[in-house]
């Protein structure tokens, strides 16, 4: 889960922020010409430019890469004659593709490098350059024997961390000379909107997708069947499949430090404290939606849905567009009882106790309020999943389900709450010279709207400078005090 760290509790006169020192670990990965070649696969990149014949191309890099990316456009600008952009500091997370980056030099083409988590995007073909990490493949099926040995009919899920994708064929093939008869493996996407998935073998029935990742379970297999090898270091991305496939038991391998384990994490416990956010989201009246991604698909068609849940079960919702998640600017809003983070899979998990407001996940908030719906145990950190026929069906009955304004138990207070409904029917007017409008005596147009902003501002104790309208003389405008933000020109330091 996403762990943010917010100001200090007070302000200072400013320094900190100056002198602050960003810290990023490089990680150079390629020390000579030829590490270069095939670390960022230059030859597969500048072979798609030139047969795709694309003119500009956006280089995205995280910031731990970012040494390297020098020496790649250098040699794909050498060998294309094409024009090169290095993008970094992404608006959102470097996993995603920053496709309005990528815009802003026109480019036609964005060759994504680093760990990605493979989000679909629709504007603009995107190429994946994982890197490629070592790893002792023969040491890691050494470990895969510990720890499924004793079973080796099983049915194994092998997934990994992208950075490692370039071992697996190998991997795999070990694992099967060794009479593992059901290892199951998962493919990664190295490109987008360029060329088609390949074709599933035949016989072989149910394909899945989780995180970016699609495999094909045999007949009379399903995926509480399997156990789940993972290879590759603690991340955002093994926390994204233990919690959507918690129904299995993982096993890891850490190339770094060459250990095979059973997973321990405390999925209950996890889940436990999305449920605590799932009924802190059912007791909020006003509800803000954060974008936290403008790159993948669909990401207007699960806002305009959010927007409409929200809007039939009678509360009021506000939009928030601010790149990467700022507490401090999400604290200026205190009116808002709860946030909803449309973003990628890896960066939806929000963990942090410093945000003023729970942050839940549209599937999260979809629970919360469309009371046909139970918690299972279930779990969904792709909106896109939501988006199918079924989910829609349901949401095209939204209206008749909250019809009523029966009060709901609250779990987190333990009282019965009467939740506050905004009549956000009444914001849409008729524009036709035949519409009937109250007016009062004064032929004034009587029509109060409601505003959750106004509502928290009347009870707030303190509302700002007193205007005193009719009380305070007029004067003059006069020359003020002149100097620099340091100090005024008539001080003596």
């Amino acid at each position: 889960m996403s762990n943010l760290q917010g100001p200090n509790a007070f302000a200072d006169d400013g320094r900190t922020a100056i002198e602050r020192v960003t810290e990023v670990q490089s990680h150079k990965l390629a020390d000579n010409e030829h590490e270069l070649e095939n670390v960022y696969e230059i030859e597969r990149v500048v072979t798609t430019i030139l047969d795709f014949g694309y003119e500009k191309i956006a280089l995205q890099f995280p910031d731990e890469l970012l040494a390297d990316s020098t020496q790649v456009a250098t040699a794909l600008k050498k060998r294309t004659g094409r024009d090169i952009y290095i993008l970094a500091d992404t608006s959102y997370g470097s996993c995603c593709v920053d496709e309005i980056a990528a815009q802003h030099v026109n480019a036609d083409f964005i060759v994504h490098y680093g760990r990605s988590c493979l989000s679909r995007t629709t504007r603009l073909p995107v190429l994946y350059v994982f890197g490629k990490k070592t790893i002792d493949v023969s040491h890691c099926h050494e470990a895969f024997n510990q720890l499924f040995g004793h079973n080796k009919e099983q049915p194994i899920l092998v997934m990994y961390d992208v950075m490692y994708a370039h071992c697996i064929e190998d991997f795999v093939q070990q694992v099967q000379e060794s009479n593992y008869t059901n290892i199951i493996r998962s493919f990664v996407r190295t490109e987008t909107n360029l060329i088609p998935l390949k074709e599933t073998d035949e016989g072989q029935q149910t394909e899945a997708f989780t995180s970016g990742r699609h495999y094909t379970l045999p007949d009379g297999i399903t995926i509480e069947d399997c156990r789940v090898f993972y290879i590759g270091d603690e991340s955002l991305t093994l926390t994204n499949l233990i919690m959507t496939l918690n129904k299995c038991k993982f096993y890891t391998y850490n190339p770094k430090t060459r250990a095979g384990r059973q997973e321990t994490f405390q999925v209950n416990k996890a889940l436990m404290k999305r449920f605590y956010l799932i009924q802190k989201a059912k007791d909020a009246n006003v509800i803000g939606i954060v974008v936290g991604t403008l790159g993948i698909a669909s990401y207007m068609t699960i806002l305009s849905r959010l927007k409409n849940l929200i809007r039939r079960t009678g509360r009021r919702s506000y939009t928030f567009a601010m790149g990467k998640l700022n507490i401090a600017k999400m604290a200026n809003f205190m009116e808002i009882d709860c946030y909803v983070l449309v973003a990628c899979p890896e960066n939806s998990l929000i963990d942090s106790k410093e945000f003023y407001r729970p942050i839940v996940t549209p599937f999260e908030l979809e629970i919360a309020l469309d009371r046909s719906k139970e918690w299972t145990g279930e779990y969904i950190t792709d909106f896109q999943q939501l988006l199918s026929v079924s989910h829609q069906e349901a949401n095209d009955e939204l209206q008749e389900l909250f019809d009523d304004d029966e009060p709901h138990y609250s779990l987190v207070t333990g009282e019965l709450r009467q939740g506050r409904r905004y009549d956000t029917q009444n914001h849409e007017f008729s524009s036709g010279s035949t519409t009937l409008v109250l007016r009062n005596k004064d032929t004034s147009v009587s029509n109060v709207l409601t505003s959750a902003a106004g509502e928290f501002f009347a009870s707030r104790t303190f509302r700002g400078l007193e205007q005193r309208i009719g009380e305070t003389e007029v004067s003059y405008a006069e020359e003020g005090r002149l100097g620099t933000a340091r100090r005024y020109d008539d001080e003596d330091i």
